[in-house]
């Protein structure tokens, strides 16, 4: 657990014994980080915060879904930041925040045992050297959790753009007609697709919470408020970005669909045609050939009529298939 105090001059550790007169300061603001779950942050957040045993057990544990609940000192915020697994999987980075008038408790949720612990430090990290190097000067609490939040949508906006060159590269492929392997082709078209909803539906969940947030005035009318609606029409232009992208992806797979499936017609349609030439030299062969052809003799007369009414009706066949233009 990391205690720092947050002033315009820059950070300060801490430890967490000093959180109590650290709390009692004005001249800056707590930010407490819980990089992983222990008892002694779980104590912290329960005494000497005081925070709803709800909250706390929401904050232990792995939320599916954002979330905010408003309290009469704080609001508890649950956030998610996608991070790319292997085969294609989207694993939900969750980022616990508990935003009072002058403190930030923030809370990196369980990790699946796949995701290194950087990925959940990638906001933190990026708004402690804006902290550190004077770009970032918070007055209240929820400044530095709107910057934490900036973090969150620029990665998401990164992830969003690299699903989009792979859109744009699968896409030339189709038209160029480079496919490769269908089936390992298919698959790549699909992952993009996966990682491209995962977005939308994070960025569409988290609008909906930061739209909750603005009704109510969670932060209080003026800066807090503005702050507010900029955090809602972010994530309404993420999900807008990413409903597009899969879009023009859909519209991909309906190409390549189609031109599958027309290569499948085409030679369908061969088969048949070739199935229907072959027929009557099949029966008429099976009727007469043991007649004509025999061990002691051989009707070369009648095998040559036989011969030709064979060709003939053969070249009947193809030509009526031209005419219907079966090929």
């Amino acid at each position: 657990m990391d205690v720092r105090f947050v002033t315009p001059a820059g950070v300060e550790s801490y430890e967490a014994g000093d959180l109590p007169a650290l709390l009692d300061r004005t001249d800056g603001l707590v930010w407490v980080d819980v990089p992983v779950w222990s008892e002694q942050a779980e104590e912290t957040l329960c005494t000497t915060f005081g925070f709803h045993p709800l909250a706390i057990r929401d904050a232990a544990n792995r939320n599916q879904v954002p979330k905010i609940h408003r309290y009469d000192d704080h609001v508890f915020l649950v956030l998610h930041a996608p991070q790319p697994g292997a085969g294609g999987h989207v694993h939900y980075v969750e980022l616990d925040q508990f935003i009072g008038e002058r403190y930030l408790v923030t809370v990196h949720g369980p990790l699946n045992p796949a995701v290194d612990q950087s990925s959940a430090m990638v906001e933190v990290n990026a708004v402690l050297a804006r902290l550190n190097s004077g770009k970032l000067k918070p007055d209240k609490a929820f400044e530095l959790s709107y910057a934490l939040l900036s973090g969150l949508t620029g990665r998401m906006r990164t992830y969003t753009a690299e699903l989009t060159k792979d859109v744009w590269r699968l896409e030339q492929r189709v038209t160029a007609g480079h496919l490769g392997d269908p089936e390992s082709f298919l698959d790549e078209m699909f992952r993009a697709r996966h990682g491209l909803l995962t977005v939308s539906t994070m960025a569409a969940l988290s609008r909906e919470v930061y739209g909750r947030m603005a009704t109510i005035e969670a932060f209080g009318p003026g800066a807090g408020q503005t702050l507010l609606h900029d955090a809602v029409d972010q994530f309404h232009h993420l999900s807008v970005m990413a409903d597009s992208q899969k879009a023009y992806l859909h519209g991909t797979i309906e190409f390549y669909q189609a031109r599958t499936n027309t290569k499948m017609t085409v030679a369908a349609e061969r088969l048949a045609v070739i199935a229907a030439v072959t027929l009557p030299i099949t029966a008429l062969s099976s009727v007469l050939g043991m007649n004509l052809i025999v061990n002691a003799e051989t009707h070369w007369v009648l095998l040559a009529i036989t011969l030709a009414i064979m060709l003939a009706m053969s070249t009947m066949l193809l030509i009526w298939a031209k005419r219907k233009g079966w090929f």
